[in-house]
């Protein structure tokens, strides 16, 4: 499914408290006028500017530490290993191979979402309004991500069609499944993106991939949506010599190049 969103569709989506971060601003009042300030640029952006998402649900399940989808294709996972941390791996909110295959969890949603390129390169003479066009790019792409998601449970995939959520509630994640994207604490190799982009063909809404992995637009966002009641974000956090070199064999990758795109986790 590909799916485009005006920006007044996403507006209300908007987490705030990460823009306010990124401009490193605390003070309530700053906030306040930064906020208006935001509002007004994007009724300058209405109409001229759009967000794009990709969804694609599939048949799923586990085989250890790997989600397997169509086409006995593999999509490696990692496990956490420090002391106390759990040991969990994404692989286990997904059904295992033998498993009821009625299940939430036989199932696995891949998405993708990017803002207009032009958000990063259309402001280039303004010092401020390229700062704000790229940071509202962001917010935007994670907007559509919070859009697209409240319509797969709802709709496209249906596990919660009587969700009655408020996006307040949607921003504090209180809805049922995750969608741990690609490059954050659980899901950190970016290089998953080509196993992603293979399946989803990201060029559909403009995305292209760098060497290591990296998404341009920068504002764009990747990953899964796990259905799982049970399905938490966590860290990866440190893996040893062990995992990583599993995981470079699950990957059909050389050790090093796998120990490049894991080297924050190491």
């Amino acid at each position: 499914m590909i799916q485009t969103y005006d920006i007044s569709q996403l507006r209300p989506y908007i987490n705030w408290p990460y823009f306010f971060f990124a401009w490193q601003v605390k003070d309530p009042s700053e906030k306040e006028r930064l906020r208006q300030e935001a509002e007004a640029f994007l009724d300058t952006l209405e109409g001229k500017y759009h967000a794009h998402a990709l969804f694609l649900l599939l048949d799923a399940h586990s085989d250890g530490d790997d989600i397997i989808i169509a086409d006995n294709k593999r999509i490696p996972m990692l496990r956490q290993q420090e002391v106390g941390s759990g040991y969990r791996s994404l692989a286990d909110y997904v059904a295992p191979l033998e498993s009821d295959s009625s299940s939430l969890s036989s199932k696995i949603g891949l998405f993708a979402t990017s803002a207009d390129m032009g958000l990063e390169t259309d402001f280039a003479s303004d010092a401020y309004q390229k700062m704000m066009a790229q940071l509202l790019a962001d917010r935007l792409a994670e907007a559509a991500a919070e859009v697209l998601h409240e319509q797969v449970r709802k709709h496209l995939w249906g596990y919660a069609p009587d969700e009655q959520l408020s996006i307040s509630d949607m921003l504090i994640e209180k809805f049922q499944g995750i969608r741990p994207a690609v490059g954050y604490p659980s899901l950190p190799d970016t290089s998953l993106n080509f196993v992603l982009d293979d399946l989803l063909d990201m060029k559909q809404i403009g995305i292209r991939l760098t060497e290591s992995g990296a998404m341009k637009p920068h504002a764009s966002v990747s990953g899964l949506m796990l259905a799982h009641p049970e399905a938490r974000y966590f860290n990866l956090g440190k893996i040893g010599e062990d995992q990583l070199r599993d995981y470079a064999r699950r990957r059909g990758l050389p050790v090093e190049v796998c120990r490049k795109f894991l080297a924050g986790n190491l």
